[in-house]
């Protein structure tokens, strides 16, 4: 039952996950698509425009828990603008109080930040190249939710059948190893910057690996052969049989 519950847990969270690639995929498109601002939009808008910055003060937050990587950046006028990051390189650890940025405005957010020497860096609002770690999360999760949906819910209709709940043991097993898969195929991607295709390019043969792998365990234990071999039984001993052979028996 428990496995079965997780299952049905980590379906709706990969479900979830999912959801927000796609919607990830439809903002890029949107992004690349938008045109240049004819002039300076007075409200949030679906064009792009390029508004310079004078920096006020950059915060790398290293060392806290939960804080974000920050800037404040103010316009001409002297508004200021709070702008997060994702991480603090390569233009916000260089910023320093003075220096002059130019950032990039869409729907009414700065997406991006460039500095004097052409180096750009997104913001936490940033529309381009951010949904590979939900994709890598989605599959980690359908990958082991079908699993232990399936082995949770198969010893529910196969009670009391030992090879049935083995085959059962074999799926769930198999998913927490498929999870792992696409955990360490995320890892990979992530720690060599390599683009989003390269996750299901990885884990994609992994997990067919797995799934024969899966195939071929559940059908031995179904078959039987992964069943405990039961102990040989004991056979007297010769020596003794023939030593007492004609003894009467003791009173």
């Amino acid at each position: 039952m428990v496995w079965l519950l997780m299952g049905l847990v980590t379906l709706v969270v990969g479900v979830a996950m999912a959801l927000e690639v796609r919607g990830a995929l439809d903002r890029e498109r949107e992004f690349r698509a938008a045109p240049a601002c004819a002039s300076v939009p007075v409200k949030a808008s679906g064009c792009r425009w390029e508004q310079e910055f004078t920096v006020r003060k950059a915060d790398l937050n290293r060392g806290r828990r939960n804080g974000s990587p920050e800037a404040e950046l103010l316009l001409p006028s002297g508004k200021p603008w709070d702008v997060t990051f994702r991480q603090t390189d390569p233009v916000l650890s260089e910023l320093e109080p003075g220096d002059k940025v130019v950032g990039l405005i869409w729907h009414g957010q700065v997406v991006e930040v460039r500095d004097a020497d052409g180096r750009r860096q997104q913001t936490s609002h940033g529309p381009v190249g951010w949904p590979e770690d939900r994709l890598g999360g989605a599959l980690a999760c359908f990958a082991f939710g079908l699993p232990a949906l399936v082995g949770g819910a198969w010893p529910l209709f196969a009670r009391g059948d030992r090879r049935h709940a083995k085959a059962a043991v074999v799926v769930r097993w198999h998913g927490v190893c498929m999870a792992l898969a696409a955990l360490f195929t995320l890892w990979a991607q992530s720690a060599n910057g390599w683009p989003l295709w390269v996750i299901p390019a990885i884990w994609g043969p992994l997990a067919l690996l797995g799934l024969a792998s899966m195939t071929a365990f559940v059908i031995a234990a179904l078959r039987g052969d992964l069943d405990d071999e039961a102990p040989p039984a004991h056979e007297p001993d010769p020596t003794a049989t023939a030593s007492g052979q004609g003894r009467p028996p003791s009173p």
